[in-house]
């Protein structure tokens, strides 16, 4: 008996059109892939269709023999342009076979190589663009990318020219392109009564969009049989070929049709390949360096030959990846092929699944080529090697159809492919390219296919070749090195300080504080008459000056570099000679030794390879542990007492008794009022706020928010949060200087400051929104404030601070600046220099405790208030975040965006087989309720599910058990068994007091799910990450001893370190 097809639970009439977004018809498909597993069936007005999303039934509908090609939804659609050209024509069409047996040698491997020279001369005009553009250049990716294979196609197919890159608006033709595949996709999400009568504007324009296309076409067909030429392109084998089956010819509609097939299937697709594999290298940058050195290795500086194509191994495995995980035509329909009604039912599934006559089947791609029975565990991370030939050759059959299936697969792929290794040659050859943003999230642009949506990035000329020289190189096979000295480019950072005294200052930063060190050195530099420059330290891949000294300010995330430091770390990695010979530099580390294992491993690595590749060390590496509280101070004391010493020793420069940043130049203008907030995030509306503890416990929130559109999560997923500065503080710092509310602030332009120059601003909002005003004062800040006071006792009293009880006095309690001109009245401080001693505000992180399967618009926070009583006495501390958040009320907007978190920290995809047991206390359960979420969600759509454990922490039973309702009923329905650990009630939680001491008590269960493949995930305080790991690591001793083994503490921690991050992922917070 076959078991019943899964499906969302619809509407009378309207069916399942509401569990479909037309803006996001892939993510819509794909969340539903994930409540309801490998199928799921759509019932929409009109039809029905069924969705598979594994391997395993992909490979039963490639079956040819059982299954043909359905051309429905948007594809029916666009055949209203294309014709019954060879990928819109129905199944059977004759027109079809002609086509297809007319032009399979024009595909052929020497009909490719013929067409490399006119690939190559559109990929140089790209080439010359990027270099014309310089390194400061943002560059549109996908945009350039469909210039080139828009041009590329219409050259080798038709011997036409676009011209693209030589004119600021669009041809005609691309703009009539354009419109007709947006509007198509439009048009198959709607009735067609609609299209006809409640979009007549959009209708008409669509097919005088169609006319223009067909009349460019039918027009280069005229001209090639009024002025034939002697060139083996795409229309001349239209129009001379014939059908070697029955001799006919194709009709000069049929050609167009094709044509304007071939303009519209082959730019679309490669242009998204190249822009997902752009967004992928940059964000894997041993990837990117692996590729870029492999065309080092095979091209070298010449010209890239025909013959190269042939030894890119890795490149084409970075292709295949990329279409794996993206691939650019996400989907395609089948139907059984039987009209014989003994035939049916058909089954799918081996027979699980039962499928009537004329059923639509769709294949969602982009989940197939994730299957985790296919891909592993890992199957959303890049991983070309996966890709390489011999692993290539040895994957089940049909796991991977990009190109579609059989007969109707893509006939040009052999094109779209070399188009797409020359690109990649050429442009990894000429450039260093680094991200526009670092951090960026994909997100999809969906049309016919799918593209990165806002993905920018920067290109900087490689080896000292600037853009004439590589214009002579790339036409005229100029190898380098024969250009003239003066033909050299010399990379504008290393000239950008170039003048006397210059320094380079780089920064690697995820959060924005190493950023804010970096401009903090900066201001002090030019107080000590330097011109400093500042930059991350990307921008530096391949071009770190040798006529300046070049400070390096970086953290590490969790042993890893900054998102915008992994290019440079990556290529410092990779050097092997003293290619640094000749460098000055000096390393400042950011780091939280609660990540003990990797504390400090980026600054540490920086400083050593620098040395070790020749370059030499002028100050020692100095270094901050965020664990107490004090990076600012640290990184004020390395300055004065070690880095600018040795500065001034080496470069010989004088000292001019300048040590705090110059306070800034500002004009208040009392006249206007408004409110002028950073838009670095995106906007967010609160739909729902709670509190979920009770009256008189530290307080827990709950805040739920709609996010902005296109901003997708996954379980486990951070928010990073813009706060402002509670109004109270705000006020405090207005009244301490006696500006008015009303004020306007303008900083005037050329300072060294995050803050916006050069324009005004509402006083309020500069101080509430731009800048950190709780942050605890420094040793340079405790002077500053001292110096301007005009009572001596009071004076060295305050300057007192500087020594031994700083710490204890000020960095402890969280002594603002503002705190001690408060304390100390008498202080004159300007409120310029004020100004200037804050670093700029930072986003918070919290996780999310959500799953984007109960509603993927929606998120929710959970988090604790910090308000407490301030150490140093008076007022009371504030926590800046979670105040801003707890003063939030429904519809409050607020800016947020998604920060993904470790690959590690997420659901496993393998549901029905990897178990869960998860660890935290507090709100620490906010990632957990998310992965329940999921669970529950799952369970309710049939789906099978592995066992899961979650252990709570908390103080009480009744009085802060967080979602006690929501997790009881979780339990009741199977989605996982909760265990409690009351800290204040150890006797209601079986005598345990702690998280890790109920996990201890159950560790037999835990086992056995260990023994099972289960995953741990922790999340807490560092005490609860401390405490689980001990329990883990005693267990694993046990267990060596219980089979003769006695390990050694290096032993176990190497073990241990050996789960991390695969079977053991943490999120451990202060």
């Amino acid at each position: 008996m076959s078991t019943p097809i899964p499906s969302p639970r619809g509407l009378p009439f309207m069916g399942n059109i509401n569990d479909l977004d037309p803006a996001n018809l892939l993510l819509s498909l794909e969340h539903l892939a994930d409540v309801y597993g490998p199928i799921y069936m759509l019932r929409l007005p009109g039809r029905e269709s069924v969705t598979i999303c594994t391997a395993e039934l992909l490979d039963e509908i490639c079956n040819e023999k059982k299954f043909y090609k359905y051309v429905g939804g948007g594809l029916l659609q666009v055949r209203n342009g294309l014709g019954d050209g060879l990928f819109t024509a129905f199944h059977g069409e004759h027109n079809w076979e002609l086509a297809h047996r007319i032009l399979m040698p024009a595909f052929g491997p020497m009909a490719i190589r013929s067409m490399f020279d006119e690939m190559y001369d559109i990929a140089s005009q790209l080439v010359s663009k990027w270099a014309r553009y310089g390194p400061a250049s943002k560059i549109a990716v996908t945009d350039d990318f469909t210039r080139l294979t828009l041009d590329s196609i219409a050259l080798c197919a038709m011997d036409t020219r676009f011209n693209s890159f030589y004119r600021e608006d669009l041809h005609p033709f691309v703009t009539a392109m354009v419109y007709f595949l947006t509007e198509s996709g439009s048009r198959a999400q709607r009735p067609e009564f609609a299209s006809n009568y409640l979009y007549q504007q959009a209708t008409r324009k669509y097919n005088e969009s169609i006319e223009l296309m067909k009349s460019v076409a039918i027009e280069v067909v005229k001209e090639r049989r009024a002025h034939p030429v002697d060139k083996k392109d795409l229309v001349n084998a239209m129009i001379k070929g014939r059908d070697s089956k029955t001799g006919e010819s194709l009709s000069d509609e049929n050609v167009a049709y094709n044509m304007i097939t071939f303009l519209v299937a082959g730019h679309e697709t490669t242009s998204g390949l190249l822009s997902f594999l752009w967004v992928n290298l940059l964000k894997h940058p041993v990837a990117y360096k692996a590729a870029q050195k492999e065309v080092d290795e095979v091209v070298g500086n010449g010209s890239v030959k025909f013959e190269h194509l042939s030894k890119l191994p890795y490149i084409n495995a970075c292709l295949r990846e990329t279409l794996r995980l993206h691939p650019t035509a996400p989907a395609f329909s089948v139907r059984p092929k039987s009209d014989n009604p003994a035939d049916y039912p058909v089954y799918l599934g081996k027979k699980k699944y039962e499928v009537s006559k004329g059923q639509i089947i769709s294949a969602l791609l982009p989940r197939i080529h994730r299957d985790p029975l296919i891909w592993g565990e890992d199957a959303e991370e890049f991983k070309p090697e996966r890709m390489l030939d011999d692993n290539f050759n040895k994957l089940p059959p049909n796991c991977w159809k990009p190109f579609g299936n059989g007969v109707r697969a893509c006939i040009g792929r052999p094109f779209a492919w070399q188009e797409a290794q020359l690109t990649v040659c050429l442009l990894l050859q000429n450039f260093n390219f680094r991200a526009d943003d670092p951090g960026y999230k994909m997100a999809i642009s969906q049309s016919l296919t799918i593209k990165p949506k806002g993905f920018y990035m920067y290109a900087t000329l490689r080896d000292g070749i600037d853009p004439i020289y590589l214009e002579h190189k790339i036409h005229n096979g100029v190898e380098a090195g024969q250009a003239s000295a003066k033909d050299q480019k010399f990379d504008e950072i290393a000239h950008a300080g170039a003048a006397k005294n210059a320094i380079l200052i780089l920064f690697g930063s995820n959060t924005g504080t190493c950023e804010s060190l970096a401009q903090t050195l900066a201001s002090v530099a030019s107080n000590r008459g330097y011109e400093a420059i500042v930059r991350d330290l990307d921008s530096a891949t391949d071009s770190v000056p040798k006529d300046q000294p070049v400070v390096i300010i970086t953290a590490s995330y969790e042993g890893e570099p900054p998102d915008n430091a992994a290019h440079f770390v990556e290529w410092l990695q990779n050097l092997r000679g003293s290619e640094l010979k000749g460098a000055k530099y000096a390393v400042f580390g950011c780091g939280h030794r609660d990540w003990q294992a990797t504390f400090q491993r980026i600054p540490q690595l920086m400083d050593r390879l620098f040395e070790e590749r020749g370059a030499r060390r002028v100050a020692a590496r100095g270094f901050a542990d965020a664990a107490n509280g004090d990076i600012f101070n640290d990184f004020d004391k390395w300055t004065d007492q070690t880095f600018w010493p040795e500065i001034a020793e080496e470069y010989g420069h004088q000292d001019t008794g300048l040590t705090e940043s110059r306070g800034l130049e500002v004009e208040i203008n009392t006249h206007q009022r408004s409110s002028d907030l950073r838009q670095d995030v995106q906007e967010a509306i609160v739909k729902d706020v709670k509190v979920l503890t009770a009256a008189g416990e530290p307080e827990k929130r709950h805040l739920e928010l709609q996010l902005p559109t296109d901003m997708t999560y996954r379980a486990g997923d951070y928010l990073a949060v813009l706060p402002l500065n509670h109004g109270k503080i705000v006020r405090r710092v207005m009244s301490r200087f006696g500006v008015p509310w009303d004020a306007r602030i303008k900083i005037l332009e050329g300072q060294n400051t995050i803050l916006p120059t050069g324009r005004e601003m509402s006083g309020f909002a500069m101080l509430s929104a731009y800048t950190e005003l709780s942050q605890p004062a420094t040793v340079k800040n405790v002077a500053s404030v001292a110096q301007s006071m005009e009572d001596k006792p009071t004076r060295e009293e305050l300057l007192s601070l500087k020594g031994e009880n700083f710490a204890a006095e000020i960095t402890n309690k969280r002594v603002s600046v503002l705190d001690l001109l408060e304390r100390y009245p008498d202080a004159a401080l300007p409120f310029g220099d004020f100004l200037a001693m804050l670093p700029p505000m930072r986003v918070r992180q919290y996780s999310i405790s959500s799953s984007p399967l109960v509603d993927p618009t929606h998120c929710t926070l959970t988090y604790a208030v910090l308000d407490q009583e301030a150490k140093a006495g008076g007022k009371r501390y504030l926590g800046i975040a979670s105040n801003y958040l707890s003063e939030l009320d429904k519809g409050d907007r607020i800016r947020v965006s998604v920060r993904p978190s470790h690959q590690a920290f997420h659901p496993p995809l393998d549901i029905a087989n990897v178990p869960l047991v998860m660890v935290c206390s507090g709100t620490g359960i906010a990632p957990f309720r998310g992965f329940v979420q999921e669970r529950a969600k799952q369970l309710d759509a049939g789906r099978q599910l592995a066992p899961a454990m979650l252990f709570i922490g908390c103080r009480y039973r009744e009085r802060d058990r967080l979602y006690q309702d929501e997790f009881e009923h979780f339990q009741s329905i199977g989605a996982v068994d909760v265990r409690y650990a009351f800290s204040h009630e150890p006797g209601k939680s079986e005598g345990c007091k702690y998280v890790q001491d109920r996990l201890q008590k159950d560790l037999d269960q835990v086992q056995e799910l260990w023994e099972k493949g289960a995953r741990i995930y922790v999340c807490g305080s560092s005490a609860v990450g401390e405490g689980v790991r001990d329990v883990i690591m005693k267990r694993y001793v046990e267990e060596a001893q219980k089979v003769g083994k006695n390990e050694t503490k290096e032993e176990v921690e190497e073990w241990f370190n050996g789960i991390r991050n695969e079977r053991y992922a943490s999120d451990v917070f202060a």
